[in-house]
């Protein structure tokens, strides 16, 4: 079993209303079984939506709304479903507020990227979820 970002397999659920459909995962995946997570849209945020970005402990979009409990929330759900499902493996969307493994965006919204993990990246590690970001697949 494996849990997997919607948008990687080609979910519309993006905060642009798109996806992030990646080849080399849905390869991966073809003879395994999986299920799918949003974290943002489980946390109750819509599609399309702001784009957020982390700064410090809390998430804000670019319009200066705080929405760090939304992400927190969807973190909580995902982290439920791993508790539920024992997956061998997550794979996440770097970059992202909540997925990203690797990297985020610096919050400064200017493209900029920092190392970090998103809010429901650190939540799967921190109870010893093995996370590889799509990107890994490259």
């Amino acid at each position: 079993m494996i849990l997997v970002s919607a948008c990687v397999v080609g979910e519309k659920c993006r905060y642009d209303g798109n996806h992030r459909r990646n080849e080399k995962v849905l390869e991966f995946l073809k003879d395994k079984e999986y299920r799918l997570i949003c974290p943002e849209m489980m946390g109750g945020l819509s599609c399309p939506r702001n784009p957020s970005e982390q700064i410090g402990d809390r998430v804000v979009d670019n319009e200066g709304k705080d929405v760090t409990e939304n992400f927190q929330r969807g973190a909580g759900k995902a982290l439920e479903l791993a508790q539920k499902y024992q997956p061998e493996l997550i794979i996440l969307e770097d970059r992202s507020p909540s997925c990203g493994t690797h990297v985020v965006y610096d919050g400064t919204f200017s493209g900029k990227m920092i190392a970090g993990q998103g809010v429901t990246a650190r939540l799967l590690s921190e109870h010893g979820f093995r996370i590889l970001s799509s990107d890994d697949f490259q």
